[in-house]
């Protein structure tokens, strides 16, 4: 019962997605941002927040500054976390 239970509930619960944004500065040139995507299955919000966390606290995501990592909920942002002048950068021209 329980697992007819699960599977009809299942497709309405939220669908989770970390976004990574790397932005890369070369004097001269517009600014070159890179996105990296993992998305998760639904309703699977204990290992997305593990993921993120593990992501913002990780030792190469902080040596690959600016770094703008998203913690998203059926599309909405629920967290963010700012790595270096992300905010600065978005005032340049960024080329995708």
């Amino acid at each position: 019962m329980k697992t007819l239970l699960k599977k009809v509930v299942k497709p309405f619960l939220p669908k989770y997605e970390v976004i990574c944004t790397n932005y890369q500065i070369i004097p001269g040139m517009p600014v070159n941002k890179n996105q990296s995507k993992h998305s998760f299955e639904r309703g699977a919000s204990k290992e997305a927040k593990e993921f993120y966390g593990k992501v913002i606290s990780s030792d190469f995501t902080k040596n690959m500054a600016p770094v703008e990592v998203h913690l998203r909920r059926w599309g909405m942002t629920v967290a963010k976390t700012q790595i270096g002048p992300v905010e600065d950068l978005k005032k340049f021209k960024i080329s995708a």
